[in-house]
């Protein structure tokens, strides 16, 4: 094997029987990866192209920040290798603007620059880069950084497709029943609005919002017979129904990104008094996150119509919640910032409240800041 070297292009071509021997796929994988090279010299892309020709490599090109942002829009990138010195914005503050965007804050960035010095590696990776290589290049090492950078997106995508689809299962649970329509919704905005009224950190709020949909995702593995049964259910379908709570975190456990909202799901069932399930978890060795969650829940099951009931009014449920923390079952103190911080919020239209502050014409905006 012999290695032809280019300097003037900054590029090494492996010839093996007198022809380019292109990169083989990321680990074997199949799967087709784009990146885009945004540097305004034309030869300096050509020398990634070469450095980077692979079979399952797509590789998209740009001058400028704008048009890069532009491709961005457009497409599903897994990798950008940027210039520091990229026209209009420059290499940091593009990076900067990628991690703040919830399409593009996963994706890994490769720096690149000609430029020598600790500050200004330091500077490129403050800014949102993931790597950080200097001029000139060495093509082994650029090839070994890309595959790692590729690999470790693979494996981001992955867990994100997961979640994607433990949310949809969560959300099918909910249509199988026509009373429960926009249930997880409500509970994800007024947990998050109590949350916020309490100060919690942005990672509760996620925990939260992300709670409002998956605390019930382990009924998918309760029969129908006892989820829907018309009438009470017996003890040993009690004991079944119970077990929700467990097999949701068993659903969930795996998923590291999932961790917060795992005491969410298993303990909002609890009941301040010890009364609850499935651990008999008192006071306040029931997760604040959970006692949140149970609270709103509460609230939406009472304030909705079903064709057993009425919908409550605001002061209804708000009554009947303070009746339960009088009986040991809710927190008290809790119950108390729930009525004060909603009562500012809800809005009585006949018997079923309006949604605080336009909350459901807002839900998606909260969603985007909140995952930010």
């Amino acid at each position: 094997m012999e290695e032809k070297i280019f300097p003037a292009a900054d590029v090494t071509l492996t010839r093996l029987t007198g022809e380019y021997q292109p990169l083989a796929p990321v680990d074997g994988d199949a799967r087709e990866f784009a990146i885009l090279i945004a540097d305004s010299d034309k030869v300096s892309r050509l020398v990634l192209r070469g450095i980077l020709k692979a079979p399952n490599y797509r590789i998209l090109e740009c001058e400028r920040t704008s048009q890069a942002f532009a491709i961005l829009e457009r497409e599903a990138v897994d990798l950008v290798i940027v210039d520091l010195l990229l026209p209009e914005l420059g290499g940091p503050e593009f990076c900067l603007r990628l991690r703040n965007e919830r399409r593009t804050q996963l994706v890994p960035i490769l720096m690149l620059t000609s430029a020598q010095g600790i500050e200004i590696e330091v500077n490129g990776i403050s800014s949102g880069a993931d790597e950080f290589l200097t001029r000139p290049l060495a093509p082994a090492v650029v090839r070994a950084r890309v595959r790692a950078m590729l690999r470790h997106k693979a494996a981001v995508d992955t867990l994100e497709e997961a979640e994607t689809i433990l949310f949809a299962l969560a959300q099918s649970i909910e249509q199988r029943d026509r009373c429960t329509g926009g249930h997880c919704e409500r509970l994800a905005g007024y947990s998050v609005a109590l949350g916020k009224a309490l100060g919690l950190p942005s990672p509760d709020l996620v925990a939260l919002h992300r709670g409002g949909y998956l605390h019930d995702i382990g009924k998918v593995a309760i029969p129908d017979a006892i989820l829907f049964k018309n009438g009470s259910l017996t003890s040993e379908e009690w004991r079944i129904m119970q077990t929700h709570t467990i097999r949701g975190e068993e659903i969930c456990r795996h998923m590291k990104s999932l961790a917060p909202v795992l005491p969410i799901i298993r303990s909002h069932h609890e009941r301040w008094d010890g009364s609850g399930y499935p651990d008999g978890l008192k006071g306040e060795e029931i997760p604040l996150l959970a006692r949140i969650l149970q609270l709103v829940d509460i609230y939406d099951a009472l304030t909705t119509v079903r064709p057993y009931k009425s919908g409550f009014s605001h002061e209804e449920a708000m009554a009947q919640l303070a009746r339960e923390a009088q009986m040991g079952w809710r927190d008290p103190a809790l119950v108390d910032v729930f009525r004060d911080v909603f009562a500012g919020l809800l809005k009585d239209e006949g018997d079923r409240p309006a949604a605080p502050d336009g909350m459901s014409q807002s839900l998606e905006s909260m969603r985007r800041a909140l995952l930010r």
